[in-house]
């Protein structure tokens, strides 16, 4: 007899949690137009080798960016180089500082973007095509984790895959 209050103190516990604690079921539509300016304005600082644009899009410190290698271009680079990690860990001022300093065209090109967000976090997800000098370098999928800082959307995190054109 005892368990069966127990369990029924739990069960409407939880119930009462579920009443009080609110889950956002839908997409905040003002929050999910400025995301999408965000990503038009990243590749616009790709374009314009902006590099302090692209910096003061992420956060200042405590995100993560990683490249996940796809598997031909895996298997072709690991075999040259035994050591080779699929996944290789960067930083965001990295990337900032290659675009920055680069001498010849660079562009991003986004398709299938998909923007979910609930007003304080979102996610982006699209395929892409880098492009360098007007040539294909890289494509593959990459998705970003965003937070609303009360001052605008920051980029927290980036992964992607990566098919090169050329292997390394």
């Amino acid at each position: 007899m005892r368990k069966i209050m127990v369990v029924s103190g739990l069960l409407a516990g939880l119930a009462c949690a579920g009443v009080t604690g609110t889950v956002r079921a839908t997409d905040d539509a003002a929050a999910q137009a400025q995301v999408g300016q965000l990503v038009k304005r990243f590749q616009a600082a790709i374009i314009a080798h902006d590099k302090t644009a692209l910096e003061s899009m992420f956060v200042a410190e405590g995100g993560s960016w990683f490249e996940v290698l796809g598997e031909d271009a895996y298997r072709h680079i690991k075999a040259k180089k035994p050591d080779l990690s699929r996944v290789h860990a960067d930083d965001h001022r990295h990337f900032a500082a290659f675009i920055g300093d680069s001498k010849q065209p660079i562009e991003e090109q986004f398709s299938n973007v998909r923007i979910q967000t609930d007003g304080a976090v979102a996610s982006v997800y699209f395929d892409f095509v880098f492009l360098v000098d007007g040539k294909r370098n890289n494509v593959g999928s990459e998705t970003w984790q965003l937070v609303h800082t009360g001052e605008g959307w920051k980029i927290s995190a980036m992964a992607y895959s990566s098919y090169p054109d050329r292997t390394r």
